[in-house]
C-alpha cells in the first residue's frame, strides 16, 4: 500500500532500451540468506539478469559472520569491468564494499559510467550484528559514493549514521532522505522497519517529491537478506524500464511476501523466501503489485503459479 502526499512524476529518468542487465557489487554469504546470493535470486525473480563482481567472501550463516576475506581491489573492479566492456548493465547495484579502498575505487567506476544509474544499499551491520564496513569507510560513503548515486536504501540506523539525524518519526524519514539529496544522491528511500511501530512506512525522496509506503508489520526474527533483496528487486524492475517509484513499490510487496512466507531456516535470524511466487503464494494467492504494471511492461510473475503446477 502506498501514498503520494505530494506528486512524483517518475518520467525524468528513462533507461534507454532497458534489456534487463543488473551489475551487482557486493559481498558473498555463505548461508545464502544475503549479499551476492539474495541479489541474484531477486533480480531473476523480477525477470533481470545478474551479473556479479564479488566484494568479500564471508563466512557467514544466520548466526552471524566469523570471518571475510576480501580479494584485490583491482579484482573487484575487474570483475565489474569485463561484465560492462561485454554484456553492458542498465543498473549498476551495490551492497557490501567493506572498507575505505574498496569504496573509493567502486565510487570510481559508477563515476566513469554516469550514464548507468547506480542503486547504493549502504550495508554497514548485518542482520545478525555483525559489522560488514569499516568505521573509516563511512565517510568514503557520504563523500565518493552517495554523489554518484540515483537511489540510496538505508534501513534507519544506516541513515542515521550517513546523516546525523536522529530518525524518530515520519518527518525525521523525510530529513534523512533530504539530507541524502543534498550529498548529491538523486532519490533515497529510508526504510522504517527498525522504528517501533505498528506498521512500517518506507519514505521515498527524490528531487520531484515524496512518496510514503505503508504495510503491515510482520513479527519474526527472519529477515536475513531483505535489504539486499529490496535493493536488488528494485534494480531488476527499473533495468526492465519500470519507473523508480513503481519499482520501489512492487519490489517492497514482493519482500513483504517474502518475509511472509520465511522457510524458517537455522538457528538465528534465518533467510526469507525469494521464490514464493514460483508457489504460486501471496496474501491473494498470486502476485505482487508487480501485476499491475504499465500496459506493455513484462510483469516478472504473470503465471508463475500456473506454470509450476502444470
Amino acid at each position: 500500500m502506498s501514498t503520494s502526499p505530494e506528486a512524483m512524476d517518475s518520467t525524468d529518468f528513462e533507461i534507454p532500451e532497458p534489456k534487463g542487465r543488473v551489475l551487482v557489487i557486493a559481498g558473498s554469504d555463505s548461508s545464502g540468506g544475503a549479499g551476492i546470493q539474495a541479489d541474484i535470486k531477486a533480480i531473476s525473480m523480477m525477470g533481470g539478469y545478474a551479473m556479479t563482481a564479488i566484494t568479500a567472501l564471508t563466512v557467514q550463516n544466520t548466526t552471524g559472520v566469523s570471518a571475510v576475506h576480501l580479494p584485490p581491489v583491482e579484482i573487484i573492479t575487474g570483475q565489474a569491468e569485463a561484465c560492462l566492456n561485454d554484456i553492458g548493465a542498465d543498473v549498476i547495484k551495490t551492497g557490501m564494499l567493506a572498507n575505505k579502498a574498496i569504496v573509493s575505487a567502486v565510487a570510481a567506476l559508477i563515476a566513469a559510467h554516469d550514464d548507468i544509474p547506480a542503486i547504493v544499499d549502504p550495508v554497514m551491520v548485518a542482520t545478525s550484528g555483525s559489522r560488514l564496513l569499516d568505521e573509516d569507510a563511512i565517510e568514503a560513503v557520504k563523500t565518493e559514493l552517495i554523489p554518484h548515486a540515483f537511489l540510496v536504501t538505508p534501513n534507519i540506523p544506516e541513515a542515521e549514521v550517513l546523516t546525523g539525524i536522529k530518525i524518530e518519526d515520519l518527518d525525521d524519514q523525510r530529513a534523512a532522505g533530504e539530507a541524502l539529496l543534498k550529498m548529491g544522491a538523486w532519490a533515497a528511500l529510508i526504510k522504517g522497519a527498525h522504528l517501533d511501530t505498528e506498521q512500517v512506512f518506507d519514505v521515498l525522496v527524490t528531487r520531484n517529491g515524496m512518496r510514503l509506503f505503508t504495510r503491515s508489520r510482520i513479527k519474526t526474527k527472519h529477515t536475513h537478506g531483505t535489504g539486499c533483496t529490496l535493493a536488488s528487486a528494485i534494480a531488476g524492475l527499473m533495468a526492465q524500464g519500470l519507473p523508480l517509484d513503481q519499482a520501489v513499490e512492487d519490489a517492497g510487496d514482493y519482500v513483504h511476501e517474502a518475509i511472509l512466507h520465511a522457510p524458517d531456516l537455522g538457528q538465528g535470524n534465518g533467510p526469507i523466501d525469494a521464490f514464493w511466487p514460483l508457489r504460486g503464494e501471496g496474501e491473494e494467492g498470486a502476485a505482487p503489485s508487480a501485476n499491475a504494471s504499465p500496459e506493455g511492461m513484462h510483469n516478472p510473475f504473470a503465471g508463475l503459479g500456473d506454470m509450476m503446477k502444470s
